[in-house]
């Protein structure tokens, strides 16, 4: 695939809506940061927020300068933005901490609450890496999180239950992970989303994640350290492949190609 200019990508980025005027709509996005600043779990990601986040306007405030949803407490219904100046701004970051992990070779755990979307964006970065020498973490068999199983596929891991891959915002999957691989198994760097990228970084491992717009808490993480970066993106959209434009520019990015 041809790497995309800056400038191109930009435009792909809008005209998929992977940034840009997104699927996600304010009220879904307000209602999200609302729930994480009252203190309920499930959108807090694996991190550990204490009350420094009670009040929704300063999440959405983060969420403005971070993910470039539109900064006016008044507007809460309708349209709601990525901006995707921003998401290449996180997918540069993203590209300087994985030259460090090729550079050091390091151990490199991937992981996703969204197989239906970002698998391929995963297994790609893993196998430039491995590429360079780095160890790609084969997680433990047997795993069991949330009444299910944590598994791995094309060098991803991910939760499956009934025979199939689901998607889940759990931090569970990551603490049955971390857990099985010890203090010597432990990864230098994960590359994930959701719980598991939160997890990871709550736990004092290296993290990067993917995050969409009603998904604050991982750009929360960035804002106060925990998070290496998180890059703003909707993380589902209508084809997977739209993806492989910014996978190949953040791969040139790492000078791993």
């Amino acid at each position: 695939m041809p790497i995309l200019s800056r400038p191109a990508l930009v435009e792909h980025l809008v005209r998929t809506r992977i940034a840009g005027d997104v699927a996600t709509p304010r009220d879904n996005n307000l209602s999200h940061y609302r729930k994480l600043a009252n203190g309920d779990r499930h959108y807090w990601f694996g991190l550990e927020l204490g009350d420094r986040w009670t009040d929704e306007q300063d999440v959405l405030a983060v969420m403005a300068e971070r993910c470039g949803v539109i900064d006016d407490p008044a507007h809460r219904v309708g349209q709601d933005t990525i901006d995707p100046e921003l998401t290449v701004d996180g997918l540069d970051r993203m590209a300087a901490r994985l030259r460090k992990a090729a550079a050091g070779r390091e151990r490199v755990l991937f992981a996703t609450g969204h197989p239906g979307a970002l698998i391929d964006v995963h297994s790609r970065i893993a196998a430039a890496l491995r590429a360079q020498g780095c160890d790609i973490v084969r997680i433990p068999g047997g795993l069991i999180a949330d009444e299910g199983y944590v598994v791995q596929f094309a060098d991803v891991a991910v939760f499956e239950r009934g025979a199939s891959l689901w998607h889940t915002h759990s931090p569970e999957p990551m603490n049955a992970i971390l857990d099985a691989l010890g203090e010597d198994g432990r990864p230098d760097l994960v590359i994930a989303d959701h719980g598991w990228a939160g997890r990871a970084g709550q736990r004092g491992v290296d993290s990067v994640g993917y995050a969409d717009c009603n998904d604050p808490a991982l750009f929360i993480g960035e804002a106060e350290g925990t998070m290496q970066v998180t890059i703003p993106l909707d993380d589902h959209v209508l084809d997977p492949r739209f993806y492989e434009p910014l996978t190949a520019y953040t791969l040139a990015a790492a000078n791993l190609t």
